[in-house]
């Protein structure tokens, strides 16, 4: 490159033609090297949503891990590594919602999860999506893998059928289109999965709006690997083609081919890529490639797997021009899974949740704090750690800030913007003053600073009454206020959610239990915007 802005200098000294031939020669060598010609003046965004990564399953995150994630462990390197950071559910599909419109997925009333044919999908037509805000500001957006907030499919008659389970997936008439997939609520581009891609009962792919190889069989779980992390791969209807131990490797490529698209069709657009993992959720099946490649059980391969699909993610923005003005974040939808978690911990060591108390769907913090990392070159301090608490939704106001998009007051309406904190403009005061938690039961918490009030008694998910090897009882901590109606922890002093101080702080407990009264009634936890 240095070569040819000297030749432009030079050519400045010469008549009009020999200028004109060297700005020619300059412009095929940057060619040559592979630069972007046109730079958008916005920055590119990727979101990396893990499934059920845990705390502790990341080498950068925990000193102990018995698994590799060289590739992970470079981004933080890179950029800034979040201790605080929360996902606003402790389960996938309430997660997903809040994440996409930043707002709490209480407020729509939905419990649980869906799978299969469940729907409709829980964002409203009318509702401002992540998607949709990056759209109106000029971005192709696209999203690949599990979407996981649910899709009306009809049967054969037109009716709409939104129901769980495999005699839902049998009636669906693959001949009609979706209408209400991630194309018709904010993406440009969709390929990827109605639900969990290897758990759920429909094992096919989804191309814009329409499954083009339908399901035409139950799965055959005879071939496929058993082993204490291979539960959770329930018996539904089967794409021929569709392989189970492959799908993230077949996401990896869609999202690199639209890298590539890009680069090629229309470089001078920015472009909003959100990539979606099967890994690390049950059934723990690496692809071939990765199989025996930790010294962590399939499990640890799985989480290899991952760790190496960023960093092919990361060496395709490289190679396409796009990593120098590209602002890449990377967190998981909730806490590692309960099977996981004690497997694990008993065979290789190694503790997903680690150092926090509490798995998947639990209300304490091993249930929702969860990595964030956000690498962004020349705007991020490489190596930069935050302390702020921060919660998934926070990614819908922050964007919006980046793209200087006006958000309504009926959209985001609990997410806050943490540029400053990004840009290393602010990290003593508070971008939150309380944060939000909820689980699969729609059990509630809400924290502020060290204070962390649980409005129920136990997890609030998981169940730890559950005898046995594989049950959590033998995780159970004793109950120091057994008659209290909820809880209340000082994270400060008692990280580990040991020390209920529900009566002897009974002052703190009524401010939180009233700010979380308030900011259920109110319809939204953050400030209204105008």
């Amino acid at each position: 490159m240095n070569g040819g802005l000297v030749l432009m200098r030079v050519n400045l000294c010469c008549s009009r033609d020999v200028l004109v031939t060297g700005l020619v020669s300059c412009l095929l060598l940057f060619g040559a090297l592979g630069v972007q010609a046109q730079v958008p003046k916005q920055p590119n965004i990727i979101y990396i949503m893990v499934d059920d990564l845990g705390y502790g399953d990341v080498a950068c995150y925990n000193s102990a891990s018995r698994i590799p994630t060289p590739n992970i462990d470079r981004l933080a390197r890179e950029g800034m590594l979040f201790t605080d950071a929360h996902s606003p559910s402790t389960v996938c599909t309430p997660t997903r919602y809040s994440l996409l419109t930043g707002r709490m997925a209480f407020r729509t009333g939905m419990r649980g999860v869906f799978t299969g044919a469940g729907g409709p999908c829980m964002i409203e037509k009318e509702r401002l999506t992540l998607g949709g805000m990056f759209q109106a500001k000029g971005y192709v957006t696209a999203l690949f893998g599990k979407w996981h907030v649910g899709m009306t499919f009809h049967d054969k008659a037109g009716k709409a059928i939104n129901q769980n389970g495999l005699s839902a997936v049998k009636r669906i008439d693959y001949s009609r289109p979706i209408p209400d997939a991630p194309i018709h609520r904010g993406f440009d581009h969709f390929f990827g999965t109605v639900c969990c891609p290897t758990t759920d009962w429909l094992y096919a792919f989804i191309d814009g709006d329409r499954i083009p190889v339908p399901p035409t069989h139950i799965v055959d779980r005879g071939p496929l690997p058993k082993h204490p992390y291979s539960r959770d791969n329930r018996p539904g209807m089967i794409a021929p083609g569709f392989d189970l131990e492959e799908v993230d490797v077949t996401f990896m490529n869609k999202s690199i081919q639209f890298l590539k698209d890009h680069a090629k069709k229309s470089p001078e657009k920015p472009f909003f890529l959100l990539h979606s993992t099967q890994a690390v959720h049950l059934p723990s099946f690496p692809g071939a490639a990765f199989k025996g490649k930790t010294k962590s059980g399939p499990h640890g391969d799985f989480i290899f797997e991952l760790d190496y699909l960023v960093g092919e993610l990361m060496q395709a923005l490289e190679k396409n021009g796009f990593a120098e003005n590209t602002l890449v974040m990377f967190s998981s939808d909730n806490g590692p899974e309960v099977p996981t978690v004690i497997n694990m911990r008993k065979t290789h060591k190694h503790d997903g949740a680690r150092p926090w108390r509490g798995v998947k769907r639990d209300n304490w913090e091993g249930g929702h704090r969860v990595p964030f990392i956000a690498r962004w070159p020349g705007k991020v301090k490489p190596g930069s750690r935050s302390s702020q608490t921060i919660c998934l939704t926070d990614v819908m106001a922050t964007c919006a800030e980046i793209v200087k998009a006006e958000l309504p007051n009926d959209a985001a309406e609990d997410s806050f913007n943490f540029l400053p904190v990004l840009l290393g403009e602010q990290n003593e005061q508070s971008i939150r003053e309380y944060t939000l938690h909820q689980t699969i039961s729609l059990a509630m918490a809400i924290r502020k600073g060290p204070w962390k009030y649980l409005d129920h008694k136990g997890s609030g998910g998981s169940n730890y009454n559950r005898d046995g090897e594989w049950g959590l009882k033998q995780y159970a901590l004793p109950e120091k206020a057994p008659a209290a109606p909820g809880q209340l922890y000082n994270l400060e002093t008692d990280p580990g959610e040991t020390d209920n101080l529900y009566f002897k702080r009974p002052e703190i407990v009524n401010e939180l239990k009233a700010k979380l009264e308030e900011f259920k009634k109110s319809g939204r936890s953050a400030p209204r915007r105008r």
